[in-house]
């Protein structure tokens, strides 16, 4: 097919997507029922000059992770998602690559619980979805790109999260990540960005290397599901972190939730408002 039909396939498809359908703050001033180029491009996690370019066929060439990427945006079909793949000149990713697809069911399950923190992540703790009520507790994610997006390098080499941890929480923690993601290398020996992503941290991180190479076993799981977020405009607030494994998807979904009728489910709604409130502003 010609270069253009892939922007112009990727402009029908935002068209013919409602802001309520992703999460999407709609405000009072919307005349399109489609998703702006802006708002598409912040679910992506690309630059709306880049998705500009792609749209108007002036970039041809989008990597696998830009197509995965605006595939989930768009909620599209497994069939939809295959011919955006072939458009862009890539195959499908097959079994030997780890999976970043939220499928259909796990998008549904998501929309119910769209007044609550949520983060989705594939099995190299790489950010795949992040809610606005998430973004509202934890801070914008749609800024972060590449690297950026990896739960192991934001605790090993980055800035960190917003969850408060002990000297000695914050060192079980990581030795966790880094030995799911181990398992997960195990898993798919064949996928490149995964060697990629083992060899910066590498390179970034000599506590990573250590972690990686070390004969002990990790940390057993975490007894306690309690997280506390230290949130710059409501304080400390102690909540509940549960995360849900998508065994078939090798997926790991992240649910944050305080006791109904305390003072922390009290922060948690104050955070949530003025954060999505900030968002439609």
């Amino acid at each position: 097919m010609e270069t253009w039909e892939f922007g112009r396939m990727v402009r029908r498809w935002r068209d013919r997507v409602t802001p309520e359908a992703v999460g999407v703050p709609a405000g009072p001033r919307r005349r399109a029922a489609g998703l702006r180029r802006e708002e598409l491009a912040q679910l992506a996690g690309i630059s709306a000059d880049y998705l500009t370019r792609l749209e108007q066929g002036r970039s041809t060439a989008p990597s696998a992770q830009v197509v995965e990427s605006l595939t989930q945006a768009l909620r599209l079909s497994d069939p939809e998602r295959d011919l955006l793949f072939r458009l862009a000149g890539h195959t499908t990713p097959g079994p030997d690559v780890v999976p970043s697809r939220v499928t259909p069911s796990v998008h549904r399950l998501l929309d119910r619980l769209s007044y609550t923190p949520v983060v989705v992540y594939d099995a190299t703790w790489t950010l795949v979805l992040a809610n606005a009520p998430f973004d509202a507790l934890m801070g914008e994610t749609s800024s972060w790109r590449g690297i950026e997006r990896n739960a192991v390098w934001r605790n090993l080499v980055g800035p960190g999260t917003r969850v408060v941890h002990t000297p000695r929480e914050q060192a079980d923690h990581e030795a966790r990540l880094v030995a799911d993601l181990r398992l997960t290398a195990s898993r798919y020996p064949a996928d490149r960005t995964l060697r990629r992503l083992v060899g910066e941290l590498r390179d970034l991180s000599p506590r990573f290397g250590e972690l990686w190479d070390a004969d002990t076993p990790p940390p057993p799981p975490d007894p306690s599901k309690h997280k506390v977020v230290d949130h710059p405009s409501v304080g400390r607030i102690t909540l509940d972190c549960d995360t849900l494994f998508v065994v078939g998807d090798d997926l790991r979904i992240s649910v944050y939730t305080a006791e109904p009728g305390t003072e922390d489910a009290d922060r948690l709604a104050l955070a949530i408002v003025l954060g999505t409130q900030s968002l439609v502003e």
